[in-house]
């Protein structure tokens, strides 16, 4: 049983998630940025996952969350 209140929305890398935080900032949902691997760097291990990050919302926001994710994933679709 899952007992968090945060859900993971995106996973990607810096630019990415930094499009995907600065659009749900926009709308008032204040995400949490995880970074594994400048955590494992920090701490001294090596990482295979450099460079990138989790995006989590609290559940209460995560409808809203993940339409507007749905839509930045999208339009970068779109501009590939």
């Amino acid at each position: 049983m899952n007992t968090s209140e945060y859900t993971k929305v995106y996973y990607g890398n810096f630019i990415l998630v930094t499009r995907v935080k600065d659009e749900l900032e926009h709308l008032g949902i204040v995400p949490i940025v995880k970074d594994e691997g400048e955590s494992q760097r920090l701490a001294g291990y090596a990482s295979m996952n450099q460079g990138f990050q989790e995006v989590f919302v609290h559940n209460d926001e995560l409808k809203q969350a993940l339409e507007i994710v749905n839509r930045v994933k999208s339009e970068m679709e779109a501009t590939s």
